[in-house]
């Protein structure tokens, strides 16, 4: 019962935070526009930049940095050479 007596103001105060948040987000603007979002990624951009389409014609790039490298072998059981 001491622990109800802990548990629930804190559940309380939490609660009327997360009100506290939410009525901030709508007076804020946050929900004002749902559907420009969504409908957004649906716009397509006439040119994309130089420098962030990669060439096909080049084919795949050579891996570079510390994982590139091939891992190490492992042993079988039993083979101490």
């Amino acid at each position: 019962m001491n622990g109800l007596a802990v548990l629930i103001p804190i559940a309380l105060l939490l609660g009327l935070g997360g009100l506290a948040a939410f009525f901030w987000a709508v007076r804020s603007g946050q929900f004002d526009d749902l559907e420009g979002a969504a409908l957004r990624i649906l716009i397509e951009l006439d040119e994309a930049p130089a420098a962030t389409a990669p060439a096909l014609a080049d084919g795949p790039r050579p891996a570079t940095g510390p994982r590139s490298a091939a891992p190490p072998r492992c042993r079988p059981p039993g083979d101490s050479t």
